[in-house]
């Protein structure tokens, strides 16, 4: 989307159904950001921290060193 008006892209972002917005650029991208879509197009997030649970499995190991 291109607009000069924050308030107006404020707006559409919150009205969209979508995963990402951009908003006068485009394919701005960083690691750190969550990344996926809505519905069928987006099964959870992928990059940043909210895509770990998808990739690891938690384990606890106990050791008594004393």
């Amino acid at each position: 989307m291109w607009t000069a008006d924050l308030r107006k892209a404020h707006q559409a972002a919150r009205a969209l159904r979508v995963g990402t917005v951009h908003v006068n650029q485009y394919d701005g991208d960083d690691i750190t950001v969550p990344f996926g879509g809505y519905k069928q197009s987006g099964n959870g997030r992928d990059k940043s921290l909210h895509a770990m649970d998808k990739y690891v499995e938690l384990k606890t190991t106990w050791i008594n060193i004393g």
